[in-house]
């Protein structure tokens, strides 16, 4: 069985890349919840909504990635954390607006929990206010 630091690296590099919850799923709980104070997440409740809105954002932002910073394990508490930069412009079709051609560098954390080696909540702890005015969205 795989630890929780390799399903959640996994996971990260899964959601990062636009692969949608089709390919997340098999590292997690299939109700695996999800949880943001930021505004564009703000309703959303499921991992499998969250996976899924990051592939549509990677339509509009072809060029997107992730730089990773940090990725640390907490084994007392079941959970791993991963922080890292989201870079990325606006070129194509979709989104709030027509492509405004602006960019964004913009840091985010994922706080994964979990529950027999699988994801079953992750928190998204992101400024996504910056994000927005950066890209020209607000």
């Amino acid at each position: 069985m795989a630890s929780i630091t390799d399903t959640a690296r996994a996971f990260f590099d899964a959601v990062e890349t636009g692969q949608g919850w089709k390919a997340v799923s098999v590292h997690c709980t299939p109700d695996a919840t999800f949880s943001a104070q930021a505004e564009p997440l703000a309703d959303m409740t499921t991992l499998a909504a969250y996976a899924d809105w990051m592939k549509g954002l990677l339509t509009f932002m072809p060029d997107a990635r992730y730089e990773l910073r940090a990725f640390a394990t907490d084994a007392e508490r079941d959970s791993v954390v991963g922080y890292a930069v989201f870079v990325g412009t606006h070129s194509g079709d979709g989104g709030p607006c027509p492509p405004t051609g602006k960019s964004t560098r913009t840091d985010y954390v994922y706080v994964m929990q979990f529950a027999g080696g699988k994801i079953r909540h992750m928190t998204k702890i992101w400024n996504a206010g910056w994000a927005m005015r950066e890209l020209g969205w607000a």
